[in-house]
């Protein structure tokens, strides 16, 4: 009988559930603010993690800056105190796990408790996989998704105790629909992917609500780091709109954030779709970069 019950509950839950999805469509979601808050960015030198600080600094954000590259990690802090916020910056190789702890232990020690973790260095070695040399590999991962796992673990604690926060891991597209040539790209990305979601679940089941996760997930965006994308019909992504994308992503407290909205279209169609269609909706979409390919003998 109180399984009945149990499976009854679970229903009004999910009609609720779906009910309370529809009216968000038509009622905006209140933003939280982020002033003053101290939000740490990894690989805020170049691209992603540069607009995303630019972002934050707007919103008069206490910014935490890291990246292993101290000529691009500093003009990003000197564009950051130029819109009116604070910036400090480490230089840190986010594939190092004794450099991420010691500069964390810096940052809590001189700065303070960081309350928006936003883990985006990374890294992609554009290759069919018996051409990726092992280090490219390794490096991948190090930087990909163990890092993710360094800086949470270094900054967690303080969240739990206030039971506030929120972490941001910016995974891909690629972390949810394969593509050739990408083989590590896409399983460290896959990983990041489970990371968020385990880390939210896990959190739930601590009672910690009050920590907020987000998990980005982009197609290819015009950055240089995938040499020459194109596809038939997704467009090239400007980092920009990205970042703003994000930004309000975060501000919302959205878990998942796919940017085009309509990728989840393809992760529906990857589900119900037999092996032969799903073959033929990828040439179709025709999906290209440049890539070292040694045993292929074509490039993609």
């Amino acid at each position: 009988m109180n399984a009945l019950l149990e499976f009854l509950w679970l229903l009004v839950i999910v009609i609720y559930s779906y009910v309370e999805s529809l009216v968000k469509l038509f009622i905006p979601v209140k933003r939280k603010s982020v002033s003053g808050e101290i939000v740490l960015i990894t690989g805020a030198g170049h691209g992603l993690g540069r607009l995303t600080s630019y972002e934050f600094a707007k919103r008069q954000s206490k910014l935490v800056l890291w990246d292993i590259n101290k000529h691009g990690i500093e003009e990003t802090a000197e564009a950051c105190r130029k819109l009116g916020a604070t910036a400090y910056t480490f230089i840190v190789d986010c594939s190092n796990k004794e450099e991420i702890y010691s500069a964390a232990e810096k940052v809590k020690r001189d700065i303070g408790d960081v309350s928006i973790l936003v883990n985006n260095a990374g890294v992609v070695a554009a290759a069919d996989l018996l051409s990726t040399q092992d280090k490219q590999i390794q490096k991948t991962f190090e930087v990909n998704i163990l890092a993710h796992h360094w800086t949470t673990k270094a900054f967690l604690p303080a969240m739990i105790k206030k039971d506030s926060g929120h972490i941001v891991t910016v995974a891909s597209a690629g972390g949810h629909i394969v593509v050739p040539f990408l083989v590590s790209y896409c399983s460290s990305k896959f990983a990041a992917v489970g990371f968020h979601k385990s880390l939210t679940q896990e959190l739930s089941a601590l009672g910690k609500d009050g920590i907020k996760t987000s998990c980005l997930c982009p197609v290819f965006i015009n950055t240089g780091f995938i040499k020459h994308p194109r596809t038939r019909f997704v467009p090239l992504l400007e980092p920009d709109k990205v970042a703003k994308t994000l930004i309000d992503g975060i501000l919302c407290n959205q878990k998942m954030i796919f940017v085009p909205p309509f990728v989840k279209c393809s992760l529906f169609f990857e589900r119900i779709l037999p092996e032969r269609a799903l073959r033929a909706m990828e040439k179709f979409l025709n999906v290209q970069f440049d890539a070292v390919v040694g045993y292929g003998g074509k490039e993609n």
